[in-house]
């Protein structure tokens, strides 16, 4: 018995994903963009590329402000006494530890705050968000004196106020170690800026079609549910943006800390090693060095947030 067999079908090639090609619309919202965006960035590296040049060359220098005659070239040596001195480390953990603490803790409030703002009535939500908002409107400094005064052995009156928490009495000094003085720092940190991230992820929030969420509703997700698998992940560049600009903000910490410890007790941070060596100690080299280290810190940040996040913001769109 003989059997027939079909033959076989040719393999078809796989096509090839069509190339992604730019509108004509997109085209000019991007040259309208740069027309926008361009000056200020112009200005912006002008205003900035000197110092950091400048910073550069002098941290090659041994270079006294005080004895500037005998100024001399030594290259990469700076950066060397910096980075083989545990001052610098032991600034590189405080400064680490303040960002992580008061970031963590402004993204849970802010996200709160904007989720408040975001539901709250349309009649009161001006004054809400401006209410809000206030903290961020004060000066740093201004900020930092306040808090100082308030937590202060003599003129504050924390100890008072809550004199019936336990470790806390008339005598308590805040400022008079380094856990207490951290703290402190944090909350001053925390309470200025948690607005801003509470102002970015709110415009994130406003970035989620109702749509998803009414979808989301009608299948019987609870809150849990839709705010894990629909608003967090559809506003995840706004959250990378404030987690980014907050980061980078809270790493160069300087205010806070000159005013209310002044670098005591361990809490000198990276930004305030390198005033005190160029401005207190007058060694403008070493003191360039720490602030070209501080700089490259920042960018090594920024990078990673960005590739850690893979959020391609020139792709993001908002429905409002």
């Amino acid at each position: 018995m003989s059997t027939t067999t079909s033959p076989p079908t040719p393999r078809t090639k796989a096509e090839p994903a069509p190339e992604r090609h730019t509108s004509d619309r997109a085209k000019a919202e991007r040259k309208l963009g740069w027309l926008l965006a361009g000056p200020a960035l112009a200005v912006m590296l002008l205003v900035t590329a000197y110092p950091i040049a400048q910073a550069f060359y002098d941290s090659l220098f041994d270079y006294r402000l005080t004895d500037p005659e005998n100024r001399s070239f030594t290259g990469l040596n700076n950066y060397l006494v910096v980075l083989t001195d545990q001052l610098w480390w032991r600034s590189i953990g405080v400064t680490a530890l303040i960002t992580v603490v008061t970031v963590a803790v402004e993204l849970v409030l802010g996200f709160g705050l904007a989720l408040v703002m975001n539901k709250a009535l349309k009649a009161i939500r001006p004054v809400l968000r401006a209410a809000i908002l206030i903290p961020y409107a004060v000066i740093t400094v201004v900020s930092a004196f306040a808090w100082q005064f308030a937590f202060d052995i003599n003129t504050g009156f924390i100890n008072s106020w809550f004199v019936w928490l336990p470790g806390v009495d008339s005598t308590t000094d805040w400022f008079g170690d380094f856990g207490t003085s951290i703290f402190v720092v944090c909350l001053a940190e925390i309470w200025k800026t948690t607005p801003f991230i509470s102002l970015l992820l709110l415009a994130g929030l406003a970035q989620v079609p109702e749509v998803l969420q009414e979808a989301a509703q009608v299948d019987g997700a609870t809150w849990w549910q839709r705010m894990r698998k629909v608003t967090i992940p559809n506003m995840k560049a706004a959250i990378m943006v404030a987690l980014l600009f907050r980061t980078l903000d809270a790493f160069r910490v300087f205010d806070s800390i000159f005013v209310m410890t002044a670098g005591a007790n361990g809490t000198e941070t990276v930004s305030f090693l390198a005033y005190r060596q160029t401005i207190s100690r007058l060694e403008i080299g070493l003191g360039s060095a720490v602030s070209v280290l501080l700089f490259l810190t920042v960018v090594g940040i920024a990078f990673t947030f960005i590739k850690g996040f893979k959020v391609d913001l020139s792709q993001a769109r908002g429905d409002s």
